[in-house]
């Protein structure tokens, strides 16, 4: 991440516990007329039923921002002070409170009620037990709407650092495999068919590249989602002297957002995350699908340890990649996610509709997910132990050397390609037809097709002389791979410094 990157004071991602006990009702604020009431209840002459109470609380699942909700209130609080809308002895009050309920959240204390609907209510619930009066004036200036909004923003930002965190492990291990298998030769494929001879380190560092893509579309979305929606309060900002500048500095926002409307209504911030990590995960799929293939007995190109293989509960002898298997698979479920919150959003008016409380669920899981992808993938490439003898015979196989043998003949006899392309096709099914390999058939074999052809031919026809030549910029030859993990190395080294 860049050196001028924020520091992010609603870091914490831990979820709070589930703990449920017989004083639940304790948890409504001082001021409720009785056990459960909602704190909207004044409007309202009775209480929702227990249906609409079931689908209107989010507590099970956005008790996860805690920490952040916390931190935008201090910031809140600290800001009420500075500009005199409450008095610094509120805000002492309401920052030790605040405190006091953090740390019951995390010890496990705080319990959930779901008469109480949702983390906010029952921060500023708990709060007002613990600091009376002066809790029950921290929401002055704002609302549910513009709370919950910074408060997934902050979940959102501390989840891109510490996937940003597992993607420079992964690629790290990535460039230590690839440097160490710089000269191993692999078949390159494409339909799944034997193409040109590559080596592994060239393949691995493909992943890089793909990997490194993907991390820097993470940055990309954090700065973006990077703006305060606090201020914004339900919709159309308050009358109130706030200084919506202060708190976005305390929250390391780079600034608030320009409209209110916009701020407590955009969730593009959430659908980018998502899309990102669809991409993401469609590559870590791909090295995924590798793995499994490589790790059968018709390829036998590598093996994982027991430490990321499961076995059959009938057949003794199989060793399946099932950590492999399930990031595969899991992409299913991201890009779920991502598709089902781009349904929730797509038909809403502005500002905040009820239907918007979907939004979190959905990113929580699939951030859970993908950090678990990152993880397990980072285990599996390190766990690495490539069969470097099967890999090199396959490389050979399926006449990987003929694009060489074309090669050749327009460098050495000027013959223009699309020629030499046809020469090299009716040399091939010669071989073909005798069950040679290319380096094995007879010169005078091959001259009976092209005369020209020199014994030269042979000095290109091996897969290490294939691979060794692929100089080109990108290209698949060992120095090109040595140079390419310096240049990562070099990358990974800066970026982690900063």
């Amino acid at each position: 991440m860049s050196k001028n990157q924020n520091s992010d004071p609603g870091a914490e991602n831990k979820p709070a516990g589930d703990q449920i006990s017989a004083t639940a009702q304790n948890t409504t604020a001082a001021h409720d007329s009785g056990p459960g009431q909602a704190m909207w209840g004044g409007r309202f002459g009775a209480g929702p039923s227990a249906i609409m109470q079931e689908i209107n609380a989010s507590i099970d699942f956005d008790k996860r921002l805690y920490a952040q909700d916390i931190a935008g209130s201090k910031a809140h609080a600290d800001m009420l002070a500075a500009t005199g809308i409450i008095s610094a002895e509120d805000r002492a009050a309401i920052t030790v409170g605040l405190d006091q309920v953090k740390a019951e959240i995390e010890a496990g204390n705080m319990v959930f009620n779901p008469a109480l609907e949702d983390i906010h209510m029952h921060v500023e619930s708990r709060l007002r037990q613990i600091a009376g009066d002066a809790g029950a004036r921290l929401h002055t200036g704002r609302s549910r709407n513009d709370q919950v909004a910074v408060d997934f923003r902050l979940w959102c930002r501390s989840a891109i650092d510490q996937l940003d965190t597992a993607y420079a492990a992964l690629l790290n291990v990535l460039i230590g495999q690839a440097e160490k298998h710089a000269s191993t030769i692999m078949p390159g494929f494409t339909h799944l068919q034997t193409a040109q001879p590559v080596t592994l380190g060239h393949h691995l560092m493909a992943y890089y590249e793909m990997f490194t893509r993907d991390r820097s579309r993470l940055t990309d979305c954090r700065k973006r989602l990077n703006e305060n929606p606090l201020g914004g309060a339900a919709l159309a900002g308050t009358s109130f002297p706030i200084d919506r500048h202060q708190t976005s500095a305390a929250l390391g926002f780079d600034r608030p957002m320009a409209n209110s409307l916009d701020a407590v209504s955009a969730r593009d911030f959430a659908m980018e995350l998502l899309a990102v990590l669809s991409i993401g995960a469609v590559h870590l799929s791909r090295l995924a699908d590798e793995i499994v293939l490589w790790a059968t007995s018709a390829f036998g190109f590598l093996t994982l340890s027991d430490s990321f293989s499961t076995g059959s509960s009938i057949m003794p002898q199989k060793r399946n990649p099932d950590a492999a298997e399930l990031v595969r698979a899991k992409v299913g479920r991201i890009v779920g996610a991502q598709t089902g919150l781009m349904m929730v959003m797509k038909g809403l008016p502005l500002a905040y509709s009820k239907d918007m409380q979907e939004d979190k669920e959905p990113v929580f899981k699939a951030v859970d997910d993908f950090a678990l992808c990152l993880v397990a993938m980072t285990g599996m490439m390190a766990d690495l132990k490539p069969d470097t003898d099967k890999m090199a015979a396959a490389a050979g196989q399926g006449f990987s050397t003929a694009t060489d043998l074309a090669d050749w003949l327009v460098r050495s006899l000027g013959m223009p390609f699309r020629d030499a392309h046809h020469v090299t096709g009716a040399i091939v099914k010669m071989a073909e037809e005798k069950g040679l390999g290319l380096d094995e058939l007879p010169l005078d074999s091959m001259q009976a097709i092209e005369p020209r052809i020199t014994a030269d031919i042979f000095s290109v026809l091996s897969v290490k002389a294939s691979v060794s030549s692929r100089t080109s910029f990108g290209g698949t030859a060992p120095a090109n791979v040595l140079k390419a993990v310096q240049a990562a190395r070099a990358n990974l080294g800066t970026e982690t410094d900063t």
